[in-house]
């Protein structure tokens, strides 16, 4: 074996599986099987054969379809246990049976009711057993982390004389702390004598959020294989983080001096899809899969990465299957940041269009959490172009009367032909209504109303009134809306003005929508 190469070996579909709110179906395990081997883990562990049929059958599924990998069932330290994981397994390309049978006195005397030398005998007789099916034998002392060293080291020197290739050295209970694990290894590997008989293995639970940590301190001590789970699920607290451990080891290469097989650009992929199975979301601060993983809303950390990506990541986001990382607009972001979101919508603005912009970005990312492209464009209406729009309403004169219907004509500059003036006349239900009828003949839109507020700004019959609406427009197969606002002292010119307004922000929508449709057609 290299000793530069950390055996990956995914217990999802077994320790983690097992775990509440994480039990998948027979389709679901053999989907993220595949997935599994696409992500280039070294060994399966694909269930637990005599827990139920239906283990039985997802095992032996998955060892007749999986290639390239070995496919493992786990057994307790009893023939019965180790003939059916056999049964399921023996058409696997390469399979591993997993046996154990617990090492520490509080598990001896409470749960097994036995004493040290029978337990010795049984797990002895068990390897045996598994070896006579196959020399890819994994053995397991449970409870290592709390067992007594002499004892341990005395089981691990019987069973590698009985067969086991691999000893896999469980912390079950999540009790230890990375420099006692680490302890634990190097006092295995000075002890068992004929050590260089199996490879170390280590398996790792959560229950003091240790898990990763002393998975990587055993590394540093010779183990070669680590037993993990896709986003750490399992039972308890979970396991062993897979993408943790893979990253780290990639990650510190100067320190670990050690590689896996794992493809890490398919990490994420695997963590969005055992989510997608399971129906349970992976926390948006988790190392690696996280959604805030690769997420910067400091806008400090926002400009040291626009400069350089390294001053705020020590990994590539494409390294694990992210295409980029992410700046998040919000209270805490710095002008860099929205700068280059603005440039990437298609708005390049000048020093005093953007001291204006900012004010009312800061005003809106103080009112909500987060500020979306939808957010920017909408404030690019506000603060820059209400007054740089296409259009600009001359004139309003409006004839109406109780017997007589509404009839409204409006005048309109268009600022992309040179200026000109034109003028049109639309009768309606009102003023209003007659009013945005003649606009919309003016400018040849299919745009339309969806709703429609008045706001009497100030008292009394001559009150200054603001209305505003929202307008909906088709482009491009998608749906465009914009809000428009207008005051003035009479309520229809304030809705003609209103409408127009939201005309104008459609209008450079329907600009920035066109830039970015040119740049995925280039790309």
């Amino acid at each position: 074996m290299d000793t530069n190469r950390i055996i990956i070996f995914d217990t999802t579909l077994r320790d983690g599986e097992q775990s509440p709110g994480f039990s998948m179906n027979m389709d679901e395990k053999l989907h993220f099987a595949d997935q599994l081997v696409r992500l280039g883990v070294d060994v399966i562990e694909a269930g637990f054969p005599r827990s139920s049929q239906g283990d039985f059958e997802a095992v032996q599924k998955i060892a007749k379809r999986a290639k390239g990998v070995q496919v493992a069932g786990l057994a307790r330290a009893n023939f019965d246990d180790i003939d059916v994981a056999w049964n399921a397994l023996k058409e696997a390309e390469n399979p591993r049976i997993h046996t154990f049978i617990s090492s520490s006195d509080i598990h001896i005397e409470y749960q097994l009711k036995k004493t040290r030398d029978e337990v010795l005998e049984q797990a002895v007789a068990a390897v045996r057993h598994a070896r006579s099916y196959t020399p890819n034998v994994e053995f397991s002392p449970m409870d290592a982390t709390r067992s007594d060293r002499e004892y341990l080291v005395r089981m691990l020197e019987a069973v590698i004389d009985a067969g086991a290739t691999t000893l896999n050295i469980p912390d079950t209970v999540g009790y230890s702390i990375p420099s006692e694990f680490h302890d634990l290894i190097a006092y295995i590997i000075a002890h068992v004598k004929n050590i260089d008989g199996a490879v170390i293995s280590v398996h790792c639970h959560n229950d003091l959020g240790l898990a990763a940590a002393n998975a990587i301190a055993a590394i540093q001590a010779g183990a070669r294989q680590v037993e993990c789970t896709v986003n750490g699920i399992g039972e308890r607290a979970g396991n062993t983080s897979l993408e943790e451990v893979v990253m780290a080891v990639k990650t510190r290469t100067d320190l670990f001096n050690c590689v896996t097989g794992v493809n890490t650009k398919q990490i994420m992929p695997t963590s969005r899809l055992l989510s997608h199975i399971t129906g349970v979301s992976v926390q948006p601060n988790k190392a690696i899969v996280g959604a805030n993983a690769f997420a910067h809303e400091s806008g400090i950390h926002q400009d040291g990465m626009l400069k350089n990506a390294m001053t705020y990541e020590i990994m590539n986001p494409d390294d694990v299957g992210i295409t980029k990382s992410t700046l998040v607009l919000g209270k805490h972001s710095g002008r860099h940041a929205v700068i280059d979101r603005l440039k990437y919508l298609g708005y390049d603005l000048n020093e005093e269009e953007l001291e204006r912009f900012f004010k009312y970005f800061k005003a809106l990312a103080d009112a909500k959490k987060q500020v979306f492209d939808d957010d920017l464009e909408a404030l690019i209406g506000e603060a820059i172009y209400k007054e740089k729009g296409r259009f600009k309403v001359v004139n309003v004169q409006i004839s109406t009367g109780m017997y007589s219907p509404p009839m409204t004509l409006v005048t309109i500059r268009d600022r992309e032909k040179e200026g000109a003036e034109t003028f049109d006349v639309a009768n309606g239900n009102g003023g209003v209504d007659a009013g945005i009828n003649a606009v919309k003949k003016i400018t040849g839109t299919g745009a339309h109303i969806e709703s429609f507020n008045l706001v009497a700004i100030t008292g009394g019959s001559d009150a200054l009134c603001e209305v505003t609406c929202t307008v909906v427009d088709d482009f491009a197969g998608r749906q465009l809306k914009a809000t428009g606002s207008g005051v003035n002292i009479d309520i229809s010119v304030a809705g003609i003005l209103s409408f127009v307004d939201a005309l104008n922000k459609l209008e450079y929508r329907k600009k920035i929508n066109g830039f970015r449709d040119r740049v995925e057609a280039r790309v």
